[in-house]
C-alpha cells in the first residue's frame, strides 16, 4: 500500500494534526482580533486642539504633584493659552 491512509495513523501522528489544527485557528482569531483592534482606533490628531489639551494636562499633573508652584502654573498656562503668531518671539 503506497497510499496514505489516516486509519493507519500513529499516535503521534494524531497528536501532530491535533496541534497543528490548534495552533492554526489560534493564529487565525489572534490575526482576527489585531485586525479588529486596529480597526477601532480612533483617528490620530497630530497637532491641533488635542495637543494643548495634553499639554495642558501635562502642566495641571506637574502642579498637582507639586513639581511646581502655583505662580510658575499660571504664568505657563498663560503662555499656553495665548494665541500664537508667527513673529512675536525673539530668537535667543
Amino acid at each position: 500500500m503506497l497510499y496514505w491512509n489516516a486509519h493507519g495513523m500513529s499516535g503521534w501522528g494524531w497528536f501532530a494534526m491535533s496541534l497543528s489544527t490548534v495552533v492554526f485557528w489560534a493564529l487565525l482569531i489572534g490575526l482576527g482580533v489585531l485586525i479588529f483592534r486596529n480597526a477601532n482606533r480612533g483617528p490620530v490628531d497630530i497637532g491641533g486642539q488635542a495637543g494643548g489639551a495634553t499639554a495642558e494636562r501635562l502642566l495641571a499633573e506637574r502642579f498637582a504633584s507639586g513639581e511646581i508652584d502655583e505662580d510658575e502654573y499660571r504664568r505657563r498656562l498663560a503662555v499656553l493659552r495665548a494665541p500664537t503668531s508667527g513673529g512675536s518671539r525673539a530668537s535667543p
